[in-house]
């Protein structure tokens, strides 16, 4: 807390019961020394000092020194170099020497060991505690095991032993289910409650303001020293204990009935929690974010799931992500989004075993950027945060030598950092977990290929979604390169402050690696009449100083995109390869926004690689076979299948358009498609040549339209044609109507038709 004791004016401790060499030591400096003769801090010889007098204590019954003023106990602790027997001697300075005389002769011995002026003959705690007076006593109490934390290799549940009565356990809690709970659990629902630390502190006069007129010295000299003053009470000690209420806190949960406290896990329950208590708690998960976070009663209930949930990670991550779907509790985050991320094993070890010390060249660059990220936060602008700061950043480029730190890498650290500000190791985790994920690639010497590609799917995104917003942005040239760089490079944490980060990453980390193109794609949308009424000067102007940005409408609008979205039209060949399927049944996860949303494994349906000037050039992303198949619900024997979730228009999701000649159309199609030929599809004013299917065409703006055919390019202009006349969810079939046909699927007309 005080840096060895650099950062305030007295030794750290009671001025009893200082040892002599920290009283001999005085106040110094790091900086008045060089490295080499930096003084020792106090060390555990000098508390074994400490302990001494606290037994003597104990063993006479009194304080020590007590009619001494403070500079007098220390001058009489070093005199005490000039004695033998330094027991003896405090025994007669206190009147107690006839108690000392009575005391067991191994106690005694202990208190003169204890109180060895020197420290060099002075025993350390480890060969203290063979003492023959603990021997006694030491099989008395079970040997100390630190608790296993939830991430490290250590069995959690291998100390874990059960009272022999059972209903023991439940008469000792009697009632008070709050004294269960942990500090820092009951502090926050205390804050939740009302609760105002500062308020406190200012009522017991801890903490005092003074008028700055009143703090400046009567008298100075050339080199700073001042008189006048008093010493400033926030730069002493001040070991004053206030006692924070709970009645306030007590009385918001006094219709919260035990069973809240212990919630059923095995229990299949509703996505809404609920207390038996009171109805209200089902409701309050309906309202806005905002109130449920502030919510004392929900909050209480959400911590205490959660934290049964995270305690039970990774065998109950299922439930975790079904949960987080809800919300999170802020408490909650960063434990939740380390489960989230599939951090595991010894992550300390790990983070311990990196060399955080040694110079790098990149150690200039992380010093310039740190004072400029998210410093309106106080612990991210501490300097105990500079520091964290820097030591995971260091700790990140170091463990990935194949990649290099770009500006921007501060900020994407940020959250993680502010969540886990006294776990460095786990922001670390998490941070290492995030990056591959969401930034494959990103940050490799050189990107450009990877932010090239990643921008033209973001393009074409915008094009699938708001065709006139596309159009309108490509004409005047405020194309993404100009703005959405930094959004994807620090996934959205250098144009957002950290409370709309919180609740943005609490949905990211639920989709995919495609989930951020939805989001920067709903930013738009929010922006959209601003921008249709801008040309190109306005359009930079505007996104230099980004508008205030609703993340609640943001998040929602992300997840209904992320839904419209089929799987494939965000492919990327820079992506991170796709894990193996844990499941070999073949089952494949829904298409719709779930907790389990991975990648794929590849098929010979899925999308292929394409150049990138070719992925430029096409204005609609492609879709996979694979994906066709599974949004017309077509089964590889060539009959319709009923639809698992059928709509309440039972109508199709969405409408092929195969644009080969009219001949190539009746010789095999797939089931369902409407053919407009492109050589006839338009007029020569770029209007929709008028007919049957073209009508059929206009009664299904707004699906998902697939467009098919056999070259590349034709596909592509018919797809562009389409967007320009401002057609939305349109897209490409990968690799045409070849990548069908092996499949047995393609269907040829009866004769009526």
């Amino acid at each position: 807390m005080t840096a060895h004791g650099d950062d305030v004016d007295f030794p750290i401790g009671y001025p009893s019961y200082l040892a002599p060499e920290v009283i001999a030591q005085g106040i110094f400096k790091t900086t008045d020394h060089l490295p080499s003769e930096k003084p020792l801090p106090s060390g555990p010889k000098s508390d074994v000092w400490s302990l001494g007098i606290i037994l003597f204590e104990l063993c006479v019954g009194r304080k020590l020194f007590q009619s001494l003023d403070i500079s007098e106990r220390l001058k009489f602790v070093l005199t005490l170099d000039c004695v033998d027997d330094t027991v003896i001697v405090l025994a007669e300075e206190h009147g107690c020497l006839d108690i000392i005389k009575e005391l067991p002769e191994n106690v005694i011995d202990l208190l003169k060991k204890c109180l060895t002026f020197h420290p060099s003959k002075r025993p350390t705690p480890d060969e203290l505690i063979k003492d023959n007076v603990f021997s006694e006593v030491s099989p008395l109490y079970t040997p100390f095991t630190k608790p296993a934390s939830l991430f490290s290799s250590s069995l959690r549940c291998a100390e874990l032993t059960l009272p022999e009565d059972i209903s023991q356990l439940c008469k000792d809690i009697n009632g008070d289910y709050l004294a269960e709970r942990s500090i820092e659990e009951v502090y926050y629902l205390w804050c939740l409650a009302g609760g105002d630390l500062e308020k406190e502190l200012v009522n017991k006069e801890i903490i005092r303001s003074k008028p700055p007129i009143c703090t400046l010295p009567n008298f100075l000299f050339e080199d700073g020293e001042s008189f006048g003053q008093g010493r400033d009470r926030s730069s002493l000690l001040d070991d004053t204990t206030v006692t924070l209420s709970l009645c306030q806190l007590r009385n918001r949960l006094k219709d919260v009935g035990g069973e809240a406290f212990y919630p059923l896990l095995e229990d299949d329950q509703s996505n809404l929690p609920h207390s038996n208590s009171n109805n209200e708690l089902s409701a309050a998960a309906t309202l806005p974010l905002i109130i449920r976070e502030r919510d004392t009663e929900y909050q209480l209930n959400r911590i205490i799931l959660f934290d049964r949930l995270l305690k039970a990670y990774p065998y109950k991550k299922n439930q975790i992500w079904k949960e987080a779907r809800i919300d999170i509790p802020p408490l909650m985050r960063g434990l939740t989004w380390a489960a989230l991320l599939g951090v595991e094993g010894a992550i300390h070890a790990k983070y311990e075993a990196i060399d955080k010390d040694t110079p790098i060249p990149t150690d200039r660059q992380i010093e310039v950027d740190i004072p400029r990220c998210h410093q309106y936060d106080e612990l991210l602008s501490s300097p105990e945060g500079h520091a964290k700061f820097r030591r995971v950043l260091k700790a990140w480029v170091v463990s990935h030598p194949d990649l290099v730190y770009w500006q921007g890498l501060d900020s994407l650290c940020a959250p993680f950092l502010y969540l886990n500000f006294n776990n460095e190791a786990l922001a670390y985790a998490c941070m290492s977990a995030f990056i591959p994920k969401y930034l494959y690639n990103f940050f490799l010497k050189d990107n450009s290929r990877v932010i090239q590609e990643y921008l033209t799917v973001f393009s074409q995104m915008i094009a699938f979604h708001d065709p006139e917003l596309s159009n309108h942005l490509n004409d005047i040239g405020f194309i993404p390169d100009l703005y959405a760089i930094p959004w994807f490079l620090t996934m959205f944490t250098h144009v957002f402050p950290l409370h709309k980060i919180f609740h943005l990453w609490d949905t990211l980390l639920l989709g995919n690696s495609s989930f951020p193109f939805c989001i920067g794609v709903a930013i738009l949308q929010q922006l959209r009449d601003r921008l249709l009424a801008n040309g190109f000067n306005e359009c930079i102007l505007l996104f230099s100083d980004l508008p205030e940005i609703d993340i609640e409408r943001c998040v929602r609008e992300s997840i209904n995109l992320f839904c419209w979205t089929p799987k494939s039209a965000t492919y990327r060949q820079h992506a991170q390869p796709p894990k193996p399927a844990p499941d070999s049944s073949g089952v494949r996860s829904s298409p719709y926004f779930s907790s389990e949303c991975p990648d794929p494994p590849k098929t010979d349906l899925s999308r292929e690689s394409i150049p990138l000037n070719d992925l430029k050039s096409e204005a609609s992303p492609r879709i996979s076979a694979e994906d066709l198949l599974e949004l017309c619900e077509l089964t590889v024997t060539g009959h319709f299948k009923t639809p698992t979730k059928k709509t309440k228009s039972s109508k199709p999701k969405l409408l092929l358009v195969d644009i080969r000649n009219s001949e190539d159309f009746i010789r095999g199609h797939i089931s369902g498609s409407i053919n407009i030929p492109f050589s006839a599809a338009f007029t020569a004013e770029g209007e929709l040549a008028q007919g049957p299917c073209s009508a059929v065409l206009q009664n299904f703006r707004g699906k998902v339209i697939v467009i098919v055919g056999h070259v590349a390019k034709h596909t592509a202009e018919f797809a562009a044609h389409l967007v320009k006349m401002k057609y939305p969810r349109i897209c490409i079939l990968d690799g045409g109507i070849n990548k069908i046909k092996p499949t047995g699927l393609l269907t040829v007309p009866s004769p009526q038709i």
